[in-house]
């Protein structure tokens, strides 16, 4: 692998940080909710619940019916091959703009804090927060979900105002 310049190892190192910051919030939070949550009631705190669930599926529980191996191949396998090349073009600064890396470490965080639980807990995600304001309801989450709903919100709006600004200085061009 080639040495790379200050310059570039700098700019790599808050996104390191970040993704580390995410991974470790990630992992204490969800330690304490096993040992706090596990055998406990649901704590309510207006509209946040605090309660422990684990998720052998992906987002909302999405796959969970699947046959273990085929979860195992798909929320470990692939979305680690997914996280690897994700943190493959953020290190070699194929994703040029500072907010997009920004919002693509947030992914790989939450992405690799998930991942960390699968391996770790025969491939089950430990949950725990729970939103509920009047008719509208979350499923149960956590800090690596946050960070991971995060980045593609983000991702999607700094997207969403490129092309719109491409599509506004195409016609004005005309």
């Amino acid at each position: 692998m080639p040495v790379l310049p200050f310059g570039a190892r700098m700019k790599r190192a808050p996104l390191i940080a970040l993704m580390t910051v995410t991974i470790v919030a990630d992992q204490i939070t969800k330690h304490f909710a096993r040992l706090t949550l596990a055998y406990a009631p649901p704590k309510h705190y207006g509209v946040l619940s605090l309660l422990y669930a684990e998720n052998s599926g992906a987002f909302l529980s999405l796959g969970a019916t699947l046959p273990q191996q085929t979860r195992s191949l798909i929320f470990s396998g692939l979305v680690a091959v997914a996280l690897l090349a994700g943190l493959w073009a953020l290190m070699t600064n194929r994703i040029e703009a500072r907010g997009d890396a920004i919002a693509v470490a947030f992914i790989l965080g939450g992405g690799f804090g998930n991942l960390i639980d699968r391996v770790a807990r025969g491939g089950r995600v430990s949950d725990f927060l729970y939103l509920a304001l009047g008719p509208l309801h979350t499923g149960v989450f956590n800090v690596a979900d946050i960070a991971i709903t995060g980045g593609v919100i983000w991702l999607l709006m700094s997207w969403m105002f490129v092309a719109r600004k491409a599509t506004a200085d195409d016609v004005s061009s005309s």
